[in-house]
């Protein structure tokens, strides 16, 4: 399903990612060295209720995972990527984390995911991970508007990942996004431009850069959900969701407060 939305469902999806960018911006600020991953799910629960918004996670049991997922927000550390599911696990000094967060405000979802290095410690490699895929997601973006093609958004971030020597797997990637939180498009993190559908105005999009140092093949943990670098090597990801409108493409998951 691919959803088109109307001037003022766009105007809650404004909302919905002012509200997704904030929780990211405050849960980085806390998650600190000797921060418990179980902690940070839980004041993700609370900013989230507190705002009288909806979990996208929660219940969510799809079939790549072993569900319901249970939690409010993804917690990849290391040599985790995507969908990691919180647990026990104490933050230690140069940890590269990974926050990632779906929300439901007055029925539209926003999506986005950050990461970044725990502590003052500063490991070369993870740093690198991280510019590689905040690089490529700004490329995509560059390349969204009206007209454009998804494979346009696929090439521009292929094209950054690849550049910077990294192997790219396209199991995982953005979406659609709009009443729920996965549609369609598919937006793969490589392909070919001028391919594949043609961006709309109201069409909100979640692109979703994600990278593993020295390998595109993945593990799922014992959890059922988590998904690792076969090689445990560390790894990143970069999400914004973005809004297709007649002038180009509008970030709606920066956040308000700097």
């Amino acid at each position: 399903m691919i959803e088109i939305l109307s001037p003022t469902e766009l105007e809650r999806a404004r909302r919905t990612g002012a509200l997704v960018a904030d929780i990211l911006q405050t849960l980085r600020g806390r998650a600190t060295v000797g921060t418990n991953l179980l902690e940070i799910d839980r004041w993700a629960r609370e900013m989230i209720e507190g705002a009288g918004a909806q979990s996208c996670y929660v219940d969510y049991a799809p079939s790549f995972g072993r569900g319901p997922f249970g939690h409010y927000i993804c917690t990849s550390a290391n040599d985790a990527v995507l969908h990691g599911r919180p647990h026990d696990y104490v933050l230690a000094d140069g940890d590269l984390l990974s926050l990632d967060l779906a929300v439901s405000l007055q029925g539209v979802v926003a999506d986005s995911a950050v990461s970044f290095v725990v502590g003052s410690a500063r490991p070369a490699e993870s740093l690198a991970l991280i510019d590689v895929t905040e690089r490529a997601l700004q490329a995509a973006i560059a390349a969204a508007g009206p007209g454009a093609r998804v494979g346009d958004l696929s090439h521009a971030i292929g094209t950054v990942l690849k550049g910077g020597g990294y192997p790219v797997n396209l199991e995982f990637g953005g979406h659609g996004v709009g009443s729920t939180m996965h549609q369609d498009p598919h937006v793969s993190n490589d392909g070919r431009p001028g391919r594949g559908y043609t961006l709309r105005p109201g069409l909100l999009l979640a692109i979703e850069p994600w990278v593993m140092a020295d390998t595109d093949e993945l593990v799922t943990d014992a959890d059922g959900w988590t998904l690792r670098s076969v090689t445990g090597c560390r790894t990143a990801h970069s999400e914004h969701t973005v809004a297709i409108t007649e002038d180009g493409a509008e970030v709606l998951t920066l956040p308000t407060r700097r």
